[in-house]
């Protein structure tokens, strides 16, 4: 197990149950619809990819393929959804960021590379131990 992994994961976890929760309870007075939306999507990646970083804490340590899916899905996180979020309270913050409308795709495209990096593990071997 991959204790540094591990512990990304927990902290990202956790903070998408509170982004969550604050979203739908904190937000939802203060957001338009499709504000709230986009923030709900934001909380769905952030979790899918917590999840995936959880399954990665499996693989062995030492694989060169899983040390880049796990930055490629942390960084994902912190752009893919950090920049959603921001961008889906533009209207309370008052931040009109322009550079974070290309940064949303540049954290997806993170996340493929993560699972492409799972995928070229699984061809490889088929073993968690890769």
């Amino acid at each position: 197990m991959n204790r540094k992994i591990l512990i990304t994961a927990s902290i990202f976890g956790a903070l998408a149950v509170i982004l969550g929760a604050f979203g739908a309870h904190g937000l939802k007075a203060h957001l338009t619809s499709q504000d709230l939306e986009n923030w709900r999507t934001a909380v769905s990646y952030h979790f899918y990819h917590t999840l995936a970083l959880l399954f990665l804490s499996l693989l062995s340590p030492k694989s060169r393929l899983t040390t880049l899916a796990f930055w490629a899905f942390s960084i994902g996180i912190i752009l893919f959804s950090g920049s959603i979020y921001l961008l889906s309270t533009r209207a309370i913050t008052g931040l009109n960021l322009p550079f974070l409308g290309p940064i949303t795709p540049l954290g997806g495209l993170l996340f493929i590379v993560g699972w492409v990096c799972l995928l070229v593990t699984g061809l490889r071997t088929g073993d968690a131990r890769v």
